[in-house]
């Protein structure tokens, strides 16, 4: 007796446990707008778009100049450092020039405010880095744009899985309510003499059934409600109440035989294939000269920030690397196979987008097929159950009978109801390999 009822709070324990937790109705379009707003990866996936961002506007120096401003306070009785102090301070007596002054000096204190700029002229290898960040950059983007209708897609099988588990729980507690009149008819029949313990133990057993299965689906709809909340950031304790019905979805249209080459995350591979290229581009470039032009403007005295000598400084510079020990060899034939292997990635990435899309189409035209048939195995589960039911209530039809007319009639509806998942998903999944 003990273990029975320890039976019981066990089968009790998940509509329990929802009733504990807070209840809060979403609709699909309201699950889309929050996936969009608050998605973790979305966010990541926004993030690492500054980050290209922020390597692209850091190819700005190749054409801005880099400005430098320093104050450097220092003592010395070092010969050659002690009277070029004098000289940068504008201080040299004839006096200076005595050998043993020039070969003995006294400490002197020397402080040098130096403003310096350095202002790029030709740099051809940094043209081409810069037109390789820009399009890691623009891919980045569309990668951004393609994590968002992927969470889209995601989103909407949660909410689907959400829609299913909670149309089983009204399947089931229908199942629950039937078995239970089944249950009472039986026992009253059972007290009147018309039928045997069997038979009544036979509907206890599928009372038992229904309850068992009616846990499991409850537990489904917490599960499935703590994936939707993990997807829109939000408390796993709160359990979602889905507003939208779980029917049939719109087909899909437009062009389902071939993959779009403007499809966001084909795009990004492509552009990031394109950036390889300006970067192998950049590694050629890297064996031309570099020009530049560089300044400054300096003050000396003897007292921190005093500044009363100045001078400047202004010249050009051409650079040319020669030779770096093989490492620009090197360092180029890298950058030709990391391109070489980004245009293949690109290539089998395209073949593969088609051979989903194909597998897809394919999917949904099964789909579609599976659920005229469910549809039609439901009528006909249902039919037989009505039929069933009035004449068990007329002492005509055997127990058995009705119990296994009702156990088909629930199994057919959590199979249509499957079905129409399965049917919705192929559709979202389709549309999704069609953007």
């Amino acid at each position: 007796m003990k273990n029975k009822y320890i039976i019981m709070i066990l089968a009790l324990l998940p509509g329990l446990w929802l009733q504990a937790q807070e209840t809060k109705p979403i609709s699909r379009s309201e699950a889309i707008q929050l996936v969009k707003e608050n998605n973790r990866k979305i966010k990541i996936s926004q993030q690492e778009f500054l980050e290209s961002r922020g390597d692209y506007r850091q190819t700005n120096s190749i054409f801005l100049p880099n400005v430098a401003v320093s104050h450097t306070g220092m003592t010395t009785t070092n010969p050659l450092m002690a009277f070029g102090s004098k000289l940068n301070q504008g201080i040299v007596t004839q006096e200076d020039f005595n050998p043993d002054f020039l070969n003995n000096p006294e400490r002197i204190d020397n402080f040098a405010t130096k403003i310096e700029v350095e202002q790029p002229l030709i740099n051809v290898n940094g043209i081409y880095q810069r037109k390789a960040a820009k399009k890691k950059m623009d891919a980045t983007a569309l990668q951004t744009d393609r994590t968002v209708d992927y969470m889209v897609l995601e989103v909407e099988k949660a909410y689907m899985q959400l829609q299913l588990a909670q149309q089983a729980v009204t399947v089931l507690e229908s199942a629950q309510k039937a078995a239970l009149a089944n249950k009472k008819l039986a026992n009253d029949s059972y007290k009147q003499g018309y039928l045997q313990r069997s038979d009544v133990l036979s509907v206890e057993i599928r009372v038992s059934e229904v309850n068992n299965q009616l846990q499991y689906a409850k537990s489904n709809v917490i599960n499935a409600s703590d994936y939707l909340a993990y997807l829109l950031n939000e408390p796993v304790n709160t359990i979602f109440e889905p507003t939208d019905p779980l029917e049939v979805s719109v087909p899909v249209q437009g062009n389902l035989e071939t993959v779009s080459p403007d499809r966001a995350d084909i795009r990004a591979m492509e552009l990031a294939t394109e950036a390889y290229g300006e970067m192998l581009q950049a590694v050629k470039m890297s064996f031309l000269p570099r020009l530049n032009a560089f300044g400054s403007y300096e003050l000396y005295d003897d007292e921190v920030f005093a500044g009363d000598a100045s001078g400047y400084l202004a010249g050009i510079q051409l650079k040319w690397d020669v030779f770096e020990g093989y490492k620009r060899f090197g360092k180029l034939q890298k950058s030709r196979a990391t391109y070489e292997k980004a245009r293949l990635e690109y290539d089998s990435y395209v073949s593969r987008s088609e051979m989903e899309k194909n597998r897809a189409s394919r999917a949904v035209k099964d789909a579609e097929n599976n659920l005229n048939l469910t549809r039609l195995a439901l009528e006909q589960a249902e039919e037989s159950l009505r039929i069933r039911s009035n004449r068990f209530e007329q002492g005509l039809e055997k127990t058995s009978d009705l119990l296994t007319a009702e156990a088909q009639f629930s199994q057919k509806q959590l199979e249509y109801a499957q079905t129409i998942f399965e049917y919705n998903y192929a559709q979202a999944q389709l549309e999704f390999l069609n953007k």
